[in-house]
Order: structure tokens, then sequence, then C-alpha cells
């Protein structure tokens, strides 16, 4: 049977509120973003800083709900600091029927990290200026 690794879930440029390197390591996340994209405490995630390039895993707490807090913990807050960029994501192993029906759950937030929209990526080029519809500027 073929099983394929798909991307679950999806909170899209978060901005980071906190770099904490005390804490014992993961990513706090407000829950009501948590809550869309249906995101548990303790699951691992990948973080991809758009504003330097670092990558890394770790995983998630729970933060308190209309907090906007986004705060990466531990080693990794070495990788971030405040007001950096970032996409948050999760995946998941499906076998292939489940796999080409599955649709994952993609937050796009703004710059309180505040859910703006609930959809559907748009691939590359089409999308134009990050927040643009198709063929108009963010501008």
């Amino acid at each position: 049977m073929t099983t394929r690794k798909l991307m679950r879930a999806k909170i899209h440029r978060a901005t980071v509120t906190q770099a904490d390197v005390d804490y014992e390591g993961s990513i706090t996340i407000d829950q009501r973003l948590l809550d869309a994209t249906d995101l548990l405490p303790n699951e691992a995630v990948s973080v991809w800083n758009v504003t330097n390039g670092n990558r890394f895993e770790t995983y998630v707490v729970e933060g308190p709900p209309d907090s906007g807090v986004i705060c990466v913990n531990g080693a990794a807050a070495h990788l971030v600091s405040p007001g950096d960029l970032v996409i948050i994501a999760a995946f998941s192993w499906m076998d292939e029927d489940a796999a080409r029906r599955h649709r994952p759950k993609v937050v796009f937030v703004d710059e309180q990290n505040r859910i703006r929209e609930k959809r559907a990526e748009v691939p590359g080029p089409e999308g134009g200026a990050y927040g643009a519809t198709p063929g108009t500027s963010a501008e």
C-alpha cells in the first residue's frame, strides 16, 4: 500500500511575538490559530522563517486565545527574532485514497496574528503579491 506525506495544516506568515531561549522548548501558538488549523498541543510542526530562511521542527504549546502569541522557545529561539514572519506547518501520512481527497486547513493571518481568512493556497505567480487577488497588486 502506498502512503504519502501531505501538509495537513498551515499558519501562513505569522509574526513572531517573542523568542525565549530559557524556556524548555517548543512554539507557543494562540489557541484560536490552533483551533482553526486543528493543531494539538505537543504536535510536531515545521517552522520556516520567511525573514531569514531558517527552518526547524519543534512541537506546539497552547497559548491564550486571542493573544496573538507566536513565541519560539528553547534553542530554536536563536533562529528567530520578534517581528520575523514564519510559516508553521504540520504533516500527516495518508493512504493513497485519503491523500487524493485531502484538503489541508490553511489559515492566513494579519500583522497581529488574527485570522484574516481560511482558504486554499493560490500557487506561485498566480497569487500575485502576498494578500492580493490574482492579477492585482497588494499595494
